[in-house]
């Protein structure tokens, strides 16, 4: 499904993100990749690996005027994306309860990233994804499952993924009259940097998140149903709203 498309994903600076790229570049597709720190060290080595197939641009999904920036940069190259794929996330504080003194200034960081930043994103871009594969992919988690919540903290993250969750279904409600759909898809618990630094702990590598998200895609991608599909990643199981 997904060979030779042309996809933009977000947050690419490293992980998932940058994961995926590698992943759908070596299946022919035409990457647009947006990170914060833009085309660093790594893309640099995939643009030249695959050559014409890359577009690496600096993307900060918290900022109105960043994600307008990147918009003009993608319609610039092209009028259509056959995919979208909002990625970039930020974990913030997963230690504080309702007991302790909490930072409500990085709660609403958390949360203006990881959920408001895929609405700016699925906003600027949504013409050449409606010209194009009329699929947006938001990675969602299941920590934005209020019917399987359990955690006393991480009111950030947490509050932040089911926002986006909302959002999600909210566009879906709208584009799937076109023929358009959202696919929300969580990645499992996955060894990363989300904390700010290298945490090992985790079931899963970013490259195995990554082929299970793109193995996802491409059984459920053309799939118009009347709510976005929420899954996992690894087993393809359904999660609770």
């Amino acid at each position: 499904m997904l060979q030779g498309k042309s996809v933009c994903i977000t947050g690419t600076d490293r992980g998932i993100g940058l994961a995926m790229t590698e992943r759908l570049l070596g299946q022919g597709c035409i990457v647009y990749a947006g990170g914060i720190r833009g085309c660093h060290e790594e893309l640099a080595k995939l643009a030249e690996r695959y050559p014409d197939k890359l577009q690496a641009f600096r993307l900060d999904v918290g900022s109105d005027e960043s994600v307008k920036e990147a918009a003009k940069f993608i319609t610039s190259k092209t009028d259509r994306l056959d995919l979208l794929i909002n990625n970039a996330a930020i974990l913030g504080d997963t230690v504080k309860t309702v007991h302790d003194e909490l930072d409500f200034d990085d709660i609403q960081r958390v949360y203006n990233v990881t959920a408001v930043g895929a609405i700016r994103v699925s906003n600027a871009l949504i013409e050449p994804v409606m010209n194009g594969g009329k699929l947006i992919v938001n990675i969602s988690s299941e920590a934005g499952s209020v019917g399987s919540s359990n955690r006393e903290a991480w009111f950030g993250y947490c509050m932040a993924k089911a926002a986006l969750n909302m959002g999600s279904t909210i566009i879906h409600n709208k584009i799937r009259k076109e023929g358009g759909r959202v696919l929300l898809i969580h990645p499992g618990w996955v060894k990363s940097y989300m904390s700010g630094e290298w945490n090992p702990a985790g079931t899963y590598t970013a490259e195995e998140a990554a082929a299970h998200i793109v193995s996802r895609i491409e059984e459920h991608g053309d799939q118009l149903r009347e709510l976005p599909l929420y899954i996992e990643a690894d087993t393809g199981n359904e999660l609770p709203w």
